[in-house]
């Protein structure tokens, strides 16, 4: 379980396949404190398992179904990717529950600067459409975010500098695949 307060911005720098999945060498700083095999750690809003630490670098295992149904199966050495670690009993909780399971991934849409902020769009899958309100929580790229406006098939998200300077998104454009996870209260309400 995760918060969608992204503690750090890792960097890709090694990528290599296994089977019909990767394995995925993820450099950091921060999240070492206490980070050791086995853990938790949500990586662009995937839920994967430290293999290996070295040298304040981790490895992962992406499986065939994550590396299709993410953006980390098009990941490039070098790319910046979003890190949480897995939340403590205990821990404030700044942006809503996220369980790492992503639901799917979709193009930015828009991502336009106005002002000091950002708005981006993003299309949502038809059958997922259910569980947005305007003013509710999605995870995108495991960051948690709060839906501005829904236009048919679009979410619009404002993003404020502090989001944009912390997380990955100050290296997306438009046209980049982002994970999207939907808020899982709101599937529990549904069904």
């Amino acid at each position: 379980m995760f918060t969608g307060i992204i503690e750090e911005v890792g960097k890709i720098k090694g990528k290599r396949n296994k089977g019909e999945g990767l394995e995925i060498l993820i450099e950091g700083e921060k999240i070492f404190d206490d980070l050791k095999v086995g853990d938790s750690i949500s990586v662009n809003g995937v839920c994967l398992t430290v293999e290996k630490i070295e040298n304040k670098k981790f490895s992962i295992s992406i499986s065939p179904q994550t590396k299709k149904q993410t953006n980390l199966g098009e990941i490039k050495i070098g790319e910046y990717v979003n890190l949480e670690r897995a939340l403590k009993i205990g821990d404030r909780i700044g942006g809503h529950f996220l369980t790492g399971h992503i639901d799917f991934k979709t193009k930015i849409k828009t991502l336009t600067k106005q002002g000091e902020f950002f708005l981006m769009k993003l299309e949502v899958l038809e059958e997922y459409r259910k569980y947005l309100v305007k003013r509710g929580s999605i995870g995108v790229d495991g960051i948690s975010l709060t839906i501005a406006e829904i236009e048919n098939n679009n979410v619009l998200i404002y993003l404020i500098p502090y989001t944009i300077e912390n997380t990955n998104l100050k290296y997306r454009k438009t046209g980049d695949f982002v994970n999207i996870e939907i808020d899982i209260f709101a599937r529990y309400l549904v069904k």
